[in-house]
């Protein structure tokens, strides 16, 4: 293990999380990894954070209209001018659980850039294979080293832009050459691994991450976010219903 710090990103834009959220996860990377590392928070406006946390403003890149402000900003993370910062630089969504060790996640093939194997829905399955896409909740990629994958969608920003949903395709995509995906079992998903199939979910709470072989990240892509998770939720279809899942606290109020 390197005595050089290693880079915790995160990207928060509009008011959908506050800054509440930012400190809960660099509380929950301090608790769960043992090399030095430096966190930093892309943020679209200035954000009043306590240290060790860093701010630097998300990259611009000029993406017209309303999918600006969408999650086509992550692809800011590879522009070439992120501060000072270099090394392995792991992304972290900021609506994610983290339950467990997280060292492994820069030893695990360095030379590649990682990222989750994107999921879908058990049914969908039944028919072809999980699609070779990546989900962008948790990645790690060179930081200040990957400038032609901006250079790449800069080229042809209005045709992907209008082809690609959601972004975390097209990243995807740029990405494949050097991509390898996490072992299934380190990040699981709480809307398809924790949360009960319906009508369970009405009788049963979600599942906690001892259940699921004690993965290291519980992400929350889509509804619910772990705040209403924790309360329970009822969303507009009947599988959408959860059950309070109290034990989130544990791992957001831990000390």
């Amino acid at each position: 293990m390197s005595d050089l710090p290693v880079n915790i990103l995160c990207m928060r834009w509009g008011d959908k999380y506050g800054p509440e959220y930012v400190v809960r996860l660099y509380e929950m990377v301090a608790r769960n990894l043992e090399r030095p590392f430096r966190f930093v928070c892309l943020s679209d406006r200035e954000i009043d954070l306590p240290a060790p946390i860093e701010t630097l403003p998300i990259p611009d890149l000029e993406i017209k209209g309303q999918r600006g402000q969408t999650t086509w900003q992550k692809l800011g993370v590879f522009s070439p001018t992120l501060g000072d910062l270099t090394g392995p630089a792991l992304f972290l969504d900021l609506d994610i659980v983290i339950c467990g060790p997280l060292d492994k996640f820069f030893d695990y093939q360095p030379e590649k850039i990682a990222i989750i194997h994107n999921w879908i829905s058990p049914w969908k399955t039944l028919l072809r294979p999980r699609p070779e896409i990546g989900n962008s909740s948790v990645f790690r990629f060179p930081v200040n080293q990957c400038g032609h994958i901006i250079e790449e969608f800069q080229a042809e920003k209005e045709h992907a832009v209008e082809k690609w949903w959601p972004p975390q395709s097209y990243l995807t995509e740029r990405i494949r050459p050097q991509m390898t995906y996490w072992p299934d079992d380190w990040v699981k998903s709480f809307k398809f691994h924790c949360r009960p199939l319906f009508p369970l979910n009405y009788l049963t709470p979600p599942k906690h991450p001892k259940q699921l072989g004690e993965p290291s990240i519980i992400a929350f892509h889509g509804r619910p976010n772990p705040d209403q998770a924790v309360a329970g939720y009822r969303g507009k279809k009947i599988h959408h219903f959860t059950k309070a899942a109290s034990w989130i606290n544990s791992y957001w109020l831990e000390r």
